[in-house]
Protein backbone atom coordinates (compact mmCIF):
# COMPACT_ATOMS: atom_id res chain seq x y z
CA UNK A 1 0.00 0.00 0.00
CA UNK A 2 1.16 3.43 -0.78
CA UNK A 3 0.97 6.41 2.28
CA UNK A 4 -2.68 7.16 1.24
CA UNK A 5 -3.91 3.70 0.52
CA UNK A 6 -2.66 2.94 4.34
CA UNK A 7 -4.31 6.00 5.71
CA UNK A 8 -7.54 5.27 4.05
CA UNK A 9 -7.07 1.68 4.97
CA UNK A 10 -6.77 2.80 8.66
CA UNK A 11 -9.58 5.32 8.59
CA UNK A 12 -12.39 2.55 7.10
CA UNK A 13 -10.86 0.64 9.79
CA UNK A 14 -11.59 3.06 13.03
CA UNK A 15 -14.93 3.62 11.05
CA UNK A 16 -15.88 0.23 11.03
CA UNK A 17 -15.80 0.18 14.82
CA UNK A 18 -18.09 3.09 15.19
CA UNK A 19 -20.38 2.29 12.69
CA UNK A 20 -20.87 -1.23 14.13
CA UNK A 21 -21.95 0.39 17.27
CA UNK A 22 -24.72 2.27 16.01
CA UNK A 23 -28.58 0.48 16.47
CA UNK A 24 -29.30 1.73 13.02
CA UNK A 25 -26.64 -1.12 11.30
CA UNK A 26 -28.41 -3.77 13.49
CA UNK A 27 -31.13 -6.46 11.83
CA UNK A 28 -32.67 -6.86 15.38
CA UNK A 29 -35.04 -8.91 15.52
CA UNK A 30 -34.32 -11.26 12.19
CA UNK A 31 -31.90 -13.67 13.86
CA UNK A 32 -35.17 -16.13 13.78
CA UNK A 33 -33.83 -17.26 17.37
CA UNK A 34 -37.16 -16.35 18.75
CA UNK A 35 -38.75 -19.57 16.75
CA UNK A 36 -36.90 -21.58 19.27
CA UNK A 37 -38.39 -22.56 22.42
CA UNK A 38 -36.49 -24.23 25.07
CA UNK A 39 -38.76 -26.12 27.96
CA UNK A 40 -38.21 -24.92 31.67
CA UNK A 41 -37.62 -27.78 33.92
CA UNK A 42 -39.08 -27.39 37.24
CA UNK A 43 -37.53 -30.69 38.36
CA UNK A 44 -33.93 -30.40 36.80
CA UNK A 45 -32.98 -33.47 39.01
CA UNK A 46 -29.16 -32.05 38.97
CA UNK A 47 -27.69 -29.14 40.45
CA UNK A 48 -26.26 -25.89 39.41
CA UNK A 49 -22.92 -26.98 40.45
CA UNK A 50 -23.00 -29.95 38.18
CA UNK A 51 -23.47 -28.13 35.31
CA UNK A 52 -20.32 -27.63 32.36
CA UNK A 53 -20.55 -25.62 29.62
CA UNK A 54 -17.64 -27.22 28.31
CA UNK A 55 -17.20 -28.51 24.57
CA UNK A 56 -14.94 -30.58 22.98
CA UNK A 57 -13.66 -29.12 19.16
CA UNK A 58 -11.07 -30.75 16.81
CA UNK A 59 -10.28 -33.19 19.40
CA UNK A 60 -9.49 -30.35 21.78
CA UNK A 61 -11.40 -30.06 25.18
CA UNK A 62 -12.70 -26.44 25.77
CA UNK A 63 -13.54 -24.98 28.82
CA UNK A 64 -16.45 -23.00 26.90
CA UNK A 65 -18.23 -23.38 23.49
CA UNK A 66 -17.84 -19.40 23.06
CA UNK A 67 -16.02 -17.03 20.40
CA UNK A 68 -14.93 -13.68 20.68
CA UNK A 69 -15.42 -13.17 16.68
CA UNK A 70 -13.47 -11.35 14.60
CA UNK A 71 -13.85 -7.77 14.26
CA UNK A 72 -10.77 -5.45 13.92
CA UNK A 73 -7.11 -4.92 12.74
CA UNK A 74 -4.81 -2.39 11.17
CA UNK A 75 -5.68 0.52 12.89
CA UNK A 76 -3.77 2.74 16.10
CA UNK A 77 -6.49 1.26 18.70
CA UNK A 78 -6.52 -2.18 17.42
CA UNK A 79 -3.20 -3.49 19.15
CA UNK A 80 -5.02 -2.17 22.49
CA UNK A 81 -8.67 -4.03 21.98
CA UNK A 82 -6.56 -7.41 20.63
CA UNK A 83 -4.71 -7.34 23.55
CA UNK A 84 -7.01 -6.91 25.30
CA UNK A 85 -9.60 -9.34 23.98
CA UNK A 86 -6.87 -12.07 23.84
CA UNK A 87 -5.90 -12.05 27.23
CA UNK A 88 -9.34 -12.48 28.31
CA UNK A 89 -9.86 -15.20 26.17
CA UNK A 90 -7.11 -16.96 27.17
CA UNK A 91 -7.92 -16.04 31.08
CA UNK A 92 -11.75 -17.75 30.24
CA UNK A 93 -10.89 -20.36 27.76
CA UNK A 94 -13.05 -18.38 25.01
CA UNK A 95 -11.92 -18.64 21.05
CA UNK A 96 -10.54 -15.47 19.70
CA UNK A 97 -10.69 -14.97 15.82
CA UNK A 98 -8.45 -12.23 14.73
CA UNK A 99 -8.82 -9.51 12.56
CA UNK A 100 -8.65 -9.47 8.85
CA UNK A 101 -4.89 -10.42 8.83
CA UNK A 102 -5.05 -8.67 4.99
CA UNK A 103 -2.71 -6.24 5.27
CA UNK A 104 0.01 -9.13 6.45
CA UNK A 105 0.70 -9.62 3.38
CA UNK A 106 2.18 -6.74 2.22
CA UNK A 107 3.59 -4.67 5.66
CA UNK A 108 5.85 -6.45 8.49
CA UNK A 109 4.60 -4.12 10.72
CA UNK A 110 1.25 -5.75 10.60
CA UNK A 111 2.65 -9.05 11.90
CA UNK A 112 4.57 -7.59 14.47
CA UNK A 113 1.05 -6.24 15.53
CA UNK A 114 -0.57 -9.83 15.92
CA UNK A 115 3.17 -11.42 16.97
CA UNK A 116 2.80 -9.03 20.13
CA UNK A 117 -0.82 -10.01 21.16
CA UNK A 118 0.44 -13.78 20.81
CA UNK A 119 3.84 -13.11 23.20
CA UNK A 120 0.95 -11.16 25.51
CA UNK A 121 -0.96 -14.08 25.58
CA UNK A 122 1.01 -16.89 24.55
CA UNK A 123 -1.79 -20.01 25.55
CA UNK A 124 -4.90 -18.34 23.79
CA UNK A 125 -6.85 -20.26 20.91
CA UNK A 126 -6.32 -17.73 18.57
CA UNK A 127 -7.82 -18.28 14.85
CA UNK A 128 -6.43 -16.56 11.48
CA UNK A 129 -7.96 -14.85 9.16
CA UNK A 130 -8.19 -13.51 5.70
CA UNK A 131 -10.88 -12.36 3.36
CA UNK A 132 -12.21 -14.86 0.51
CA UNK A 133 -11.28 -12.12 -1.81
CA UNK A 134 -7.81 -11.64 -0.53
CA UNK A 135 -7.23 -15.89 -0.45
CA UNK A 136 -8.38 -15.96 -4.48
CA UNK A 137 -4.74 -13.80 -4.96
CA UNK A 138 -2.29 -14.76 -2.53
CA UNK A 139 -0.27 -18.53 -3.13
CA UNK A 140 -0.81 -21.14 -0.43
CA UNK A 141 2.63 -20.42 1.16
CA UNK A 142 1.73 -16.91 2.02
CA UNK A 143 -1.63 -17.80 4.16
CA UNK A 144 0.12 -20.46 5.44
CA UNK A 145 2.95 -17.50 6.98
CA UNK A 146 -0.30 -15.85 8.42
CA UNK A 147 -1.05 -19.01 10.42
CA UNK A 148 2.49 -19.60 11.66
CA UNK A 149 2.54 -15.81 12.48
CA UNK A 150 -0.27 -16.17 15.06
CA UNK A 151 0.35 -19.80 16.20
CA UNK A 152 -3.28 -20.28 15.03
CA UNK A 153 -5.51 -22.92 16.11
CA UNK A 154 -7.49 -22.86 13.25
CA UNK A 155 -7.73 -20.32 10.02
CA UNK A 156 -10.83 -18.31 8.92
CA UNK A 157 -11.69 -17.48 5.57
CA UNK A 158 -14.82 -14.74 5.45
CA UNK A 159 -16.82 -14.26 2.51
CA UNK A 160 -18.70 -10.71 1.98
CA UNK A 161 -19.72 -10.32 -1.19
CA UNK A 162 -22.27 -7.71 -0.13
CA UNK A 163 -19.98 -5.68 2.35
CA UNK A 164 -17.37 -5.62 -0.98
CA UNK A 165 -20.34 -4.87 -3.68
CA UNK A 166 -21.50 -1.71 -1.50
CA UNK A 167 -18.46 -0.74 -0.23
CA UNK A 168 -16.54 2.61 -1.86
CA UNK A 169 -12.99 0.79 -1.83
CA UNK A 170 -14.27 -2.76 -2.12
CA UNK A 171 -13.16 -5.90 -3.77
CA UNK A 172 -16.36 -7.69 -5.09
CA UNK A 173 -13.86 -10.50 -7.56
CA UNK A 174 -15.27 -13.77 -6.14
CA UNK A 175 -14.56 -15.92 -9.26
CA UNK A 176 -12.21 -19.01 -7.95
CA UNK A 177 -13.52 -18.73 -4.43
CA UNK A 178 -14.29 -22.48 -3.98
CA UNK A 179 -11.11 -23.71 -5.49
CA UNK A 180 -8.98 -21.37 -3.69
CA UNK A 181 -10.98 -22.73 0.19
CA UNK A 182 -10.24 -26.16 -1.17
CA UNK A 183 -6.38 -25.42 -2.36
CA UNK A 184 -5.88 -24.44 1.46
CA UNK A 185 -7.78 -26.94 2.86
CA UNK A 186 -5.50 -29.61 1.21
CA UNK A 187 -2.36 -27.59 2.14
CA UNK A 188 -2.82 -26.33 6.00
CA UNK A 189 -1.94 -28.14 9.00
CA UNK A 190 -4.56 -26.32 10.91
CA UNK A 191 -8.51 -27.07 10.16
CA UNK A 192 -10.35 -24.50 7.60
CA UNK A 193 -13.34 -22.30 8.84
CA UNK A 194 -15.35 -20.53 6.59
CA UNK A 195 -17.77 -17.76 7.81
CA UNK A 196 -20.20 -15.46 6.29
CA UNK A 197 -20.33 -11.49 8.13
CA UNK A 198 -23.67 -11.52 8.70
CA UNK A 199 -25.90 -12.35 5.50
CA UNK A 200 -25.62 -16.41 6.42
CA UNK A 201 -25.45 -19.74 4.41
CA UNK A 202 -28.12 -21.49 2.25
CA UNK A 203 -28.33 -25.21 2.05
CA UNK A 204 -26.69 -25.41 -0.67
CA UNK A 205 -23.78 -23.41 -0.28
CA UNK A 206 -22.93 -25.04 3.26
CA UNK A 207 -23.13 -28.69 1.06
CA UNK A 208 -20.56 -27.31 -1.56
CA UNK A 209 -18.38 -26.36 1.38
CA UNK A 210 -18.62 -29.80 3.16
CA UNK A 211 -17.97 -31.39 -0.36
CA UNK A 212 -14.37 -29.54 -0.60
CA UNK A 213 -13.28 -30.66 3.22
CA UNK A 214 -13.44 -27.54 5.53
CA UNK A 215 -13.69 -28.34 8.75
CA UNK A 216 -16.48 -25.93 10.20
CA UNK A 217 -18.61 -23.17 8.76
CA UNK A 218 -19.56 -20.32 10.87
CA UNK A 219 -22.75 -19.20 10.09
CA UNK A 220 -22.82 -15.72 10.94
CA UNK A 221 -26.51 -14.88 9.57
CA UNK A 222 -28.85 -12.02 9.09
CA UNK A 223 -29.74 -10.77 12.72
CA UNK A 224 -26.90 -8.64 14.43
CA UNK A 225 -24.58 -6.26 12.17
CA UNK A 226 -25.43 -5.98 8.39
CA UNK A 227 -22.44 -4.80 6.83
CA UNK A 228 -24.42 -3.61 3.76
CA UNK A 229 -25.80 -1.26 5.87
CA UNK A 230 -22.45 -0.08 7.35
CA UNK A 231 -20.65 0.24 3.80
CA UNK A 232 -24.11 1.66 2.85
CA UNK A 233 -23.45 4.85 5.61
CA UNK A 234 -20.29 5.48 4.24
CA UNK A 235 -21.34 6.07 0.61
CA UNK A 236 -22.20 9.68 -0.58
CA UNK A 237 -25.70 11.08 -0.34
CA UNK A 238 -27.36 10.46 -3.58
CA UNK A 239 -25.14 7.94 -5.07
CA UNK A 240 -26.03 4.28 -5.98
CA UNK A 241 -24.46 2.99 -4.03
CA UNK A 242 -26.26 4.56 -1.11
CA UNK A 243 -29.25 3.67 -2.24
CA UNK A 244 -28.24 -0.08 -3.19
CA UNK A 245 -27.36 -0.27 0.27
CA UNK A 246 -31.12 0.96 1.24
CA UNK A 247 -32.34 -1.70 -1.04
CA UNK A 248 -30.80 -5.09 0.70
CA UNK A 249 -30.68 -3.46 4.19
CA UNK A 250 -32.44 -6.72 5.35
CA UNK A 251 -30.54 -8.79 2.85
CA UNK A 252 -29.25 -12.51 4.11
CA UNK A 253 -30.73 -15.88 5.18
CA UNK A 254 -30.99 -15.57 9.09
CA UNK A 255 -28.74 -17.25 11.78
CA UNK A 256 -31.91 -19.37 12.35
CA UNK A 257 -32.66 -20.54 8.85
CA UNK A 258 -28.52 -20.89 7.97
CA UNK A 259 -28.35 -23.23 11.48
CA UNK A 260 -31.48 -25.23 10.04
CA UNK A 261 -29.78 -25.67 6.56
CA UNK A 262 -26.59 -26.76 7.71
CA UNK A 263 -28.59 -29.60 9.96
CA UNK A 264 -28.55 -31.88 6.58
CA UNK A 265 -24.33 -31.37 6.56
CA UNK A 266 -23.14 -33.91 8.91
CA UNK A 267 -19.44 -33.80 8.44
CA UNK A 268 -19.23 -29.99 9.20
CA UNK A 269 -19.16 -28.27 12.73
CA UNK A 270 -21.68 -25.57 12.58
CA UNK A 271 -20.86 -22.30 14.39
CA UNK A 272 -23.51 -20.16 15.42
CA UNK A 273 -22.88 -16.24 15.13
CA UNK A 274 -24.93 -13.30 14.29
CA UNK A 275 -27.37 -11.40 16.34
CA UNK A 276 -26.37 -13.97 19.36
CA UNK A 277 -26.52 -11.50 22.44
CA UNK A 278 -26.88 -13.29 25.61
CA UNK A 279 -26.23 -16.77 26.86
CA UNK A 280 -30.03 -18.08 26.26
CA UNK A 281 -29.37 -17.23 22.08
CA UNK A 282 -26.24 -19.24 22.66
CA UNK A 283 -28.42 -21.96 24.50
CA UNK A 284 -31.07 -21.63 21.67
CA UNK A 285 -28.21 -22.47 18.93
CA UNK A 286 -26.45 -25.31 20.59
CA UNK A 287 -30.06 -27.03 20.88
CA UNK A 288 -30.19 -26.30 17.10
CA UNK A 289 -26.90 -28.21 16.41
CA UNK A 290 -23.87 -25.29 17.29
CA UNK A 291 -20.83 -26.66 18.53
CA UNK A 292 -19.35 -22.66 18.55
CA UNK A 293 -20.82 -19.92 19.69
CA UNK A 294 -19.51 -16.33 18.65
CA UNK A 295 -20.18 -12.86 19.81
CA UNK A 296 -19.21 -9.56 18.53
CA UNK A 297 -21.16 -6.45 19.00
CA UNK A 298 -21.90 -7.09 22.63
CA UNK A 299 -18.32 -7.83 22.91
CA UNK A 300 -16.90 -4.58 21.39
CA UNK A 301 -19.02 -2.54 23.30
CA UNK A 302 -17.59 -4.23 26.60
CA UNK A 303 -14.14 -3.67 25.48
CA UNK A 304 -14.14 -0.21 24.50
CA UNK A 305 -15.40 -0.14 27.83
CA UNK A 306 -12.24 -1.28 29.68
CA UNK A 307 -11.20 -4.58 30.99
CA UNK A 308 -13.50 -5.27 33.98
CA UNK A 309 -16.50 -4.14 32.08
CA UNK A 310 -15.34 -6.69 29.35
CA UNK A 311 -14.72 -9.50 32.06
CA UNK A 312 -18.15 -8.83 33.47
CA UNK A 313 -19.98 -9.33 30.13
CA UNK A 314 -17.86 -12.72 29.91
CA UNK A 315 -19.08 -14.06 33.00
CA UNK A 316 -22.53 -12.82 32.29
CA UNK A 317 -22.55 -14.91 29.09
CA UNK A 318 -20.93 -17.77 30.82
CA UNK A 319 -23.44 -17.61 33.55
CA UNK A 320 -26.50 -17.06 31.29
CA UNK A 321 -25.42 -20.49 29.46
CA UNK A 322 -24.82 -22.52 32.64
CA UNK A 323 -28.38 -21.42 33.53
CA UNK A 324 -30.55 -21.94 30.85
CA UNK A 325 -28.59 -25.41 30.80
CA UNK A 326 -29.78 -26.13 34.26
CA UNK A 327 -33.47 -25.09 33.70
CA UNK A 328 -33.79 -27.32 30.85
CA UNK A 329 -32.50 -30.20 32.80
CA UNK A 330 -29.35 -30.60 30.96
CA UNK A 331 -26.04 -31.06 33.06
CA UNK A 332 -24.13 -30.73 29.63
CA UNK A 333 -24.56 -29.19 25.91
CA UNK A 334 -24.86 -32.18 24.26
CA UNK A 335 -28.25 -32.89 26.75
CA UNK A 336 -29.69 -29.23 25.66
CA UNK A 337 -29.98 -31.17 22.04
CA UNK A 338 -32.29 -34.18 22.83
CA UNK A 339 -35.65 -33.71 21.27
CA UNK A 340 -37.57 -33.27 24.74
CA UNK A 341 -36.06 -30.54 25.84
CA UNK A 342 -36.52 -27.87 22.99
CA UNK A 343 -38.88 -27.45 19.66
CA UNK A 344 -39.18 -25.11 17.11
CA UNK A 345 -41.72 -22.95 16.95
CA UNK A 346 -44.53 -22.57 14.15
Amino acid sequence: MNEHQTLQFEQRKRDHIQLSLDLSHQTVGLNGLNKIHLFHEALPEINYSEVSISQNLFKESLPTPFLVSSMTAGHSQASELNSLLALACQRRGWLMGVGSQRRQLTELAAEREWKAVRKIAPKAKLLGNIGLAELIRVPVDQVQKLVESLDAFAMMVHTNPLQEAIQPEGNPDFKGGLRAIEQIVKVLEVPVVVKETGCGFSEKTLGRLQDVGVAAVDVSGLGGTHWGRIEGSRCLEGSPAKEVSKTFSNWGESTFDSLVAGRKWDALSLWASGGIRSGLDAAKTLALGADIVGFAQPILEAVLKGEDELDLKMQQMEQELTTALFCTGSARIAEIREEEKWQIKE
